[in-house]
């Protein structure tokens, strides 16, 4: 996620924009339901969930399976609720609406075709919608609401109601015990608000769903207060004011009674407990303290208290600093003239705008704490006009925010929609900067948002705004018939289609992108369908599992929007596919939206939207977290321009010897897993294939490296080679003691525990942790499971059938207590890497060419003995299967070595989050993402918008923070009367020679002394040999050099020319494009 910059820039937007009163109180917390209907916990299928578990948690999931909500209001903002309650997995959803489809609701609602006009809207809706998820209750419900049905709900939703009805609703969700969790959201064009009641009293058990913040302790003084330092492996993430706990301190063990205690004076890397330690005993080493998070009471407003008072609103773009209580005032008179005129203003109708500002007047006028001294009329205009239209991307947008909303009232995870922080501190990365905030605490039960820019530029005719009996009247009546055109004519190019590329393609469809016999869209992906795709790629079905991505969501993207012109490619968008998304195919394009999960394939997307210059609209999430960024030519900065510092990285000791914590336990064990079931079966076969080209390739290499590959291959296929299963349990048994056993002796006997460094310092001081060898017991079911999942799966790597009992453990025991092992005794002078700069823990030997030549020798005698055509069959590390175990080997092997540091163990799911790299997802902060890039391409469609008007967004839904801020512009770089940014490109016509491209730079009093094309160097003016390439064409030299092949749709060769002024000082100018033909 690249958020630093935005989140930086955002941080202010939890201020809030005006003063209120009261704010969260202590009490008896009210937990929410989690009882299943028959009092068992619910079943969570890890396989569908996992990316959704890496979020929640098992007892979130729990909470939300026994969750019954109702959604009121099918318009286009209803049914992206209900999308994504039913892919989170709440029990039951029940939509509700009086409605019919009209012609309107096309524009929003993903779930309704022309042939639904005229089916109540609810009814309509309810079989497409339990397709999402088979296993939540969908029903529709079609009458009056009236109180009694909300009794049996946790949460309501309701996206088209009166205000007098919601304040009737909500009284009774407020007073009824439980309390019903209300929320009221709106969608009226580019607008849109929110407002929560969870009640009188909602306890939040997890504010931000991060994992409490940790430190390794270094020293704590005995002192009052005292003073606690940390090791600098890590930056403190802890605040003034947390709880934490300590744990292993040995010396002062007064601290390890599990009582919590307030941090002071936080730092980096230390800080202080107000405890006078002074008469404790003296810490002499170890410890770990960690953060305490602790359960938050919220006491809620009423709806009809909260328009007298509304307090605070929580802002997301500080330009728009005065805009949330013009926005309170515009929803309010907009209630004012449904009630009495019935319907809602017509677009462009000067008449009702007067009328519907004449409510807002009045309004203002009778409000005497909230008035408004000044009222934007011009603002008001813009939201009568458009207020009848449910954008699909503001639905998409508030679907999101409010689907997060309904999660966090149905299993208190996360801090709702309610009030901003008392008081903290933020260090930015890389930076000694504290930003401290100190506020009261405030209301913040509104949320407005406006995205009035996303207009046209210029003034539009009221007759461009008529509706013409067309699926885009609701987006014409906002944004008028000419860029409705446009819209429909565009040429996108949408890279990917997973989680994010399914939401963009719903949200295309709607919006008519790409609708007519000009456009065009085209989607590449190269993945195919898993299950776990399941629970947030909602344009996929179980039985499409297995089929590639691209073409399943294509289809039914057309389903949504039969005009839809959609090409499905299966390339990865890469350079080996550039004969495929050739210069043609650029020039055509009009837009790229990236849907990626990877940085480099950003950057690949970035730099070939900067070459043909091209706007690129990227996106990301990591959980409840997501960012857009708007990469305009001319405009903005690129998307390589900044990057987020690399993740740091374990250093090679710590992980193979020193592990502190489970992810260095978790690195090493897939680390093994791959070495052994993948990379060395790999070798074998290698060897096997090709002996003589084998050896060949060894003796070259002819390093420690080498050897270590052929020792392992070597002892595959002679000492560790297996017949039978009962082999496979012998080799794991053996693994297990060499592993957890043997080398931990090895290592305790180098390193004993009263070792020093060569500075005197004790050599097992934090952060590491000094280990205790296992002994191995049938009767430990942690034990026999790994054994269990080792020989299995040594057993399919040698294609060695698996018995029955196999699985049963307690056959399985009886079988590895069989086992002969070895006594171990460990040896002197063993050398074991402690450099943290170390990059390998290969030793070099002055003998290594001569044992390489002799295991070479061995292998070729072990080769005879094997079965004619023999292969080992690698496996290939898979986490989303649970029945394969290789999750399971990979826990045992995590687990047992944690047991042997002390660490804390994980289950399955947790190793898998760590081990599996899963990235957490979740469909609300998808939903939310998209919605927002796609009122961007509004405005890049439209054209002519000046940087201003442009949005990138960081958004945290768990908290909720939202962060808006124009994009960076792109910097300019000067040489006398030139300028250019990094998305110019210098085009020179004709066949030029070097010489003559060297004159067209000193025409413009620059000096170039070095051409390059790709990694070969075309001319360099030091060198005399290239003399005589000078009166050479540049293409040439570039065909005879750089061995470059121009295809035949290709007019031009790009060369990269290094250059300095009179005074010597280095020009970076742009890429030189010369066109040959």
């Amino acid at each position: 996620m690249r958020c630093l910059r935005l989140l930086r820039r955002g941080l202010l937007s939890m201020l809030p924009s005006k003063r209120g009163s009261a704010g969260a109180d202590a009490g008896q917390p009210k937990r929410p339901k989690t009882a299943s209907p028959n009092g068992a916990p619910p079943e969570i299928d890890e396989d569908l969930h996992s990316r959704q578990l890496a979020v929640y948690g098992r007892e979130t999931m729990r909470r939300l399976f026994a969750s019954d909500v109702l959604v009121s209001g099918l318009n286009g903002l209803g049914a992206e609720i209900a999308k994504n309650l039913a892919l989170a997995g709440v029990r039951s959803v029940t939509i509700h609406d009086v409605k019919n489809v009209d012609m309107w609701d096309l524009s929003g609602n993903f779930f309704l075709s022309e042939q639904d006009i005229g089916k109540n809207r609810a009814v309509a809706c309810v079989s497409k919608l339990q397709d999402l998820n088979n296993a939540v209750q969908v029903s529709a419900l079609a009458e009056e609401l009236t109180k009694e049905h909300l009794s049996k709900f946790q949460a309501v939703v309701f996206t088209d109601i009166s205000l007098d009805k919601a304040y009737e609703f909500d009284d009774y969700c407020h007073s009824h015990q439980p309390p019903i969790s209300f929320i009221k959201a709106q969608v009226c064009g580019l607008f849109g608000s929110v407002f929560c009641d969870f009640g009188p009293e909602f306890t939040v058990l997890d504010v931000d769903g991060e994992d409490p913040h940790t430190g390794i302790i270094a020293s704590i003084s005995n002192d009052s207060p005292a003073m606690v330092s940390c090791v600098d492996d890590e930056r403190l993430e802890f605040q003034d004011g947390d709880l934490v706990v300590f744990s292993e301190v040995q010396g002062m063990a007064e601290l390890n009674d599990g009582k919590p205690r307030k941090v002071k004076n936080a730092r980096p890397f230390s800080f202080s407990i107000d405890e006078d330690t002074s008469s404790y005993g003296v810490y002499t080493k170890g410890g770990i303290v960690t953060q305490v998070k602790e359960p938050k009471v919220l006491r809620f407003k009423a709806l009809r208290d909260a328009m007298r008072d509304p307090g605070d609103f929580l802002l997301s773009d500080f330009s728009k600093f005065e805009r949330s209580p013009v926005l309170h005032l515009a929803f309010e008179a907009l209630d004012n003239f449904r009630k009495e005129h019935g319907r809602y203003p017509t677009a462009g109708c000067e008449q009702d705008a007067q009328k519907f500002m004449k409510f807002a007047a009045v309004i203002n006028e009778a409000s005497v704490e909230s008035k408004l001294e000044k009222i934007d009329d011009k603002l008001l205009r813009h939201f009568a006009s458009g207020s009848r239209a449910v954008l699909n991307p503001m639905a998409a947008m508030f679907g999101g925010i409010v689907g997060q909303e309904v999660v966090k009232a149905c299993s208190g995870k996360f801090h709702p929609l309610y009030q901003v922080c008392v008081m903290g501190t933020y260090h930015l990365c890389h930076a000694d900067i504290h930003y401290l905030w100190l506020m009261k605490l405030h209301f913040m039960q509104f949320f407005y948002f406006d995205s009035v820019e996303s207009l046209p530029t210029r003034q539009l005719d009221p007759q461009d705004l008529k509706p013409s009996n067309s699926r885009y009247d609701a987006q014409i009546s906002v944004f008028g018939s000419k860029l409705q055109k446009k819209l429909q004519d565009a040429n996108i190019f949408v890279v990917g289609s997973g989680a994010l590329g399914c939401e963009f393609l719903k949200n295309l469809a709607l919006m008519g992108v790409s609708c007519s016999s000009k456009g065009k869209l085209t989607i590449t992906d190269d993945d195919v369908i898993e299950k776990s795709n399941l629970s947030r790629q909602f344009l996929f079905r179980d039985w499409n599992i297995g089929q590639a991505k691209s073409t399943v969501a294509a289809a039914a993207a057309s389903a949504i929007n039969p005009s839809l012109h959609i090409d499905a490619l299966q390339n990865r968008a890469c350079p080996d596919t550039e004969n495929v998304f050739h210069d043609t195919f650029w020039d055509g394009l009009d837009v790229v939206i990236n849907a990626l999960d990877n940085v480099n394939a950003r950057m690949y997307m970035d730099m070939r939207c900067l070459y043909f210059q091209k706007p690129l609209l990227e996106s990301g999430t990591l959980g409840a977290k997501c960012n857009t960024q708007m990469v305009i030519p001319h405009l903005t900065e690129n998307y390589g321009a900044s990057r987020d510092p690399p993740e740091k990285q374990a250093p090679m000791c710590t992980v193979h010897s020193f592990p502190h914590n489970i992810d260095h336990c978790l690195t090493w064990a897939r680390s093994e897993f791959e070495g052994l079931l993948e990379k060395t079966p790999n070798e074998v076969n290698s060897f096997l294939s090709n002996p003589a080209q084998y050896a060949a390739a060894m003796r070259k290499a002819g390093d420690a490296q080498a050897r270590e590959l052929l020792e392992r291959v070597s002892e595959c296929l002679d000492k560790e080679r297996c017949n039978t299963f009962e082999d496979c349990i012998t080799w794991a048994r053996l693994r297990f003691e060499d592993y957890f056993s043997n080398r931990v002796k090895q290592l305790t006997f180098t390193f004993p525990e009263d070792a020093s460094t060569s500075t005197g310092t004790p050599f097992w001081s934090a952060p590491k942790r000094f280990p205790r060898p296992l002994q191995f017991s049938a009767a430990d079911s942690s034990h026999i499971h790994f054994i269990m999942s080792a020989s299995i799966l040594r057993a399919e790597t040698f294609g060695i059938a698996i018995p029955d009992w196999a699985k049963n453990t307690s056959k399985l025991a009886d079988a590895v207590n069989k086992v002969a092992v070895p006594e171990f005794k460990p040896k002197k002078g063993v050398n074991i890497v402690t450099d943290e700069k170390a990059t390998n823990l290969s030793s070099a030997s002055v003998d290594d060419v001569a044992v390489i030549d002799d295991l070479l020798s061995k292998l070729e005698e072990y080769a005879k003995n094997l079965p004619p055509e023999f292969q080992m069959k690698p496996i290939q590390f898979e986490k989303d299967d649970d029945t394969n175990f290789h999750m399971d080997l990979i826990s045992g092997f995590a687990n047992m070595r944690a047991r042997n540091y002390s660490i804390p163990e994980v289950d399955k799911l947790k190793a898998k989050f760590i081990a599996g790299r899963i990235i957490p997802a979740i469909a609300t902060s998808t939903a939310m993402a998209t919605g927002l890039v796609c009122l961007e391409l509004y405005k890049v469609i439209a054209g002519e918008h000046p940087i201003e008007d442009y949005r990138n967004t960081f958004a945290n839904l768990a908290l909720p923070l939202f962060s808006m801020a124009e994009p960076v512009p792109a910097k300019v770089m000067k040489h006398q009367d030139l300028s250019w940014t990094v998305w110019d490109r210098w085009s020179i016509k004709g066949n030029l020679t070097v010489a003559q491209l060297l004159q067209w730079f000193s025409d413009k009093g620059l000096s170039a002394y070095s051409m390059s094309c790709g990694t070969s160097l075309l001319y360099n003016s030091m060198f005399a040999r290239h003399k005589e390439r000078l009166q050479k064409k540049v293409v040439d030299v570039a065909r005879e050099v750089a061995k470059l092949e121009v295809p035949e749709y290709r007019r031009h060769i790009d060369i990269v020319v290094a250059c300095e002024d009179d005074d010597g000082n280095d020009i970076d100018i742009p890429l030189v494009s010369v066109y040959f033909r």
